[in-house]
């Protein structure tokens, strides 16, 4: 039920606003960038990621109408659609690169792992503020997140791709951390984790999975293969120095050396032409971004509001820290988008009801909301 209240506008956050529409309008300016000079043929990307930067707003504005705590009456329905449209591409979904990811509704393909990520959030927030345990949770006690989280996890897994589905892992240890374990869940999870490790390696990662791993530590030795994505995006960033070639001035980028530059590679294309001065300024107003979303959460009234808001920006957080260092070449390139800045309609919508949530969070701050006469 909608709920109109005068507090909840004076209560909007000028600043939070302010952040996302300055790395909202960085992120076309170098989307156009990216994709210059335009085809002769077809929408241009920066075209259909305006439509998505306006469809995104829309539902900001949506979701912030709705107090935040009726997602603990929609966390379920929420998580049960996502795992069936899960279901539905993976038996029926659209191919693309040789992955099944994706979803054709006519004006844009749905990609339904992007919307799981944050449905982890809101599953997770929802059990851990009604499940709170003073002492810190024992393993059994993760025993119901866990098979929340790896049901998903398993489905994405399939798709394939491996890169979303260890965000589901991210995600859960980010938010499990946060509420309190016990040293000896610590020492359970740890082991787990290098068992699974292992097996995966073994078992489960294909020879292209293992290929971009290996390709990590030595990018040189296949410069026109597997290195080459890694290289090319070294070489722009490196080539933009102290202040970059200006703008559209960039030759990796608009000589198609760099591949993927509009989606995973985005931030090689400002690196290259704003520099290094550039590159600071934007990630500088990105991650004050994500500290902001951080004070939001410690101002949360309650602690539903709590993990919502923080795991929104751990959502954002991790995401945008692998996709640098995986351009810098530190990690291996996975397909993981920065956030709001990678091109992609499924990406940016789900970002921007992250973002919605953390704006309801920050409008329902104060104590005891009740409405007004």
């Amino acid at each position: 039920m909608i709920k109109i209240d005068r507090r909840l506008f004076e209560n909007f956050d000028i600043i939070l606003m302010l952040f996302i529409c300055l790395v909202c309008t960085m992120a076309l300016f170098n989307l156009y960038s990216a994709s210059y000079p335009p085809k002769a043929y077809g929408t241009p990307a920066y075209i259909r990621q305006s439509y998505f930067f306006l469809m995104g707003f829309g539902v900001f504005l949506f979701l912030i109408s709705f107090d935040y705590q009726e997602l603990h009456s929609w966390n379920y329905p929420f998580y049960v659609l996502i795992v069936a449209l899960l279901i539905f591409v993976y038996f029926a979904g659209a191919k693309a690169g040789g992955a099944q990811r994706w979803i054709n509704l006519g004006f844009f393909k749905l990609q339904p792992s992007e919307p799981a990520k944050l449905m982890l959030v809101i599953t997770l927030a929802s059990f851990y503020s009604r499940k709170e345990v003073v002492d810190g949770y024992s393993i059994t006690q993760l025993v119901i997140p866990v098979l929340l989280t790896a049901l998903p996890f398993l489905l994405i897994l399939l798709q394939p791709d491996l890169g979303t589905a260890l965000m589901l892992g991210i995600i859960f240890v980010s938010m499990t951390v946060f509420v309190k374990l016990r040293m000896s869940t610590y020492l359970t999870m740890g082991g787990l984790a290098l068992v699974l490790g292992v097996f995966a390696w073994e078992k489960v990662l294909k020879p292209y999975q293992k290929q971009r791993i290996q390709t990590l530590f030595s990018p040189d030795n296949d410069p026109m293969g597997h290195g080459y994505q890694v290289l090319q995006s070294k070489i722009a960033i490196g080539s933009g120095g102290k202040f970059g070639k200006g703008y559209l001035e960039g030759t990796q980028g608009h000589l198609h050396f760099l591949p993927e530059r509009h989606t995973d590679f985005a931030f090689a294309v400002w690196g290259e032409e704003w520099g290094f001065a550039g590159s600071l300024i934007f990630l500088g107003i990105y991650f004050m971004m994500l500290l902001w979303g951080i004070h939001v959460a410690m101002e949360a009234k309650d602690r539903f509001g709590v993990l919502l808001a923080y795991g929104v920006v751990m959502l954002i957080f991790w995401q945008a820290v692998i996709n640098l260092l995986m351009i810098l070449g530190f990690l291996p390139v996975v397909g993981i988008p920065l956030p709001l800045v990678s091109y992609g309609g499924s990406s940016l919508l789900t970002t921007m009801l992250g973002l919605g949530i953390l704006m309801n969070v920050r409008m329902r701050r104060f104590q005891n909301l009740q409405p007004e006469p």
